[in-house]
């Protein structure tokens, strides 16, 4: 049986912008990037990406609390405001956090966004995008 899962990602996006170096400045290595008019991959049509991307996050893990996923996003970037901050005057870029949440069976997490969080996205000025799957209930009766 699926359990519920939650996956959180950092991105700093913007139309081009040289990725080794945020890379470099900030001394995390992205989970992954793109640049603008890659192609987008497993796609039955041919898509391009329509900006360039500096990502860091956790993959999908079974978890109740967005807290747990969203801290280990923010605490390896929590001394970087300066650098980000430097970064998004250099090259007209922006940031935003991404909470993916994929409910099973009706099994909700918990979504918080406590005072330090809430806090550091406002020192860097990042917006929050916040997706929510939920499949089917195993049973008609669990509504």
């Amino acid at each position: 049986m699926e359990k519920t899962k939650v996956m959180v990602y950092f991105t700093i996006f913007g139309e081009t912008f040289p990725l080794d170096y945020v890379t470099d400045k900030l001394g995390i290595t992205p989970t992954m990037t793109y640049k603008k008019g890659d192609v987008i991959p497993r796609r039955s049509k041919t898509l391009y990406r329509k900006e360039t991307s500096w990502v860091f996050g956790t993959s999908y893990e079974e978890s109740f609390d967005v807290n747990e996923q969203l801290k280990q996003v923010i605490i390896p970037l929590k001394n970087q405001i300066s650098i980000i901050s430097d970064i998004k005057k250099k090259y007209a870029v922006e940031c935003q956090f991404n909470i993916v949440i994929v409910i099973e069976d009706g099994n909700t997490p918990g979504l918080h966004l406590d005072r330090d969080v809430i806090n550091f996205a406002s020192l860097i000025d990042a917006e929050f995008d916040i997706d929510l799957y939920a499949n089917p209930y195993e049973n008609d009766e669990d509504y």
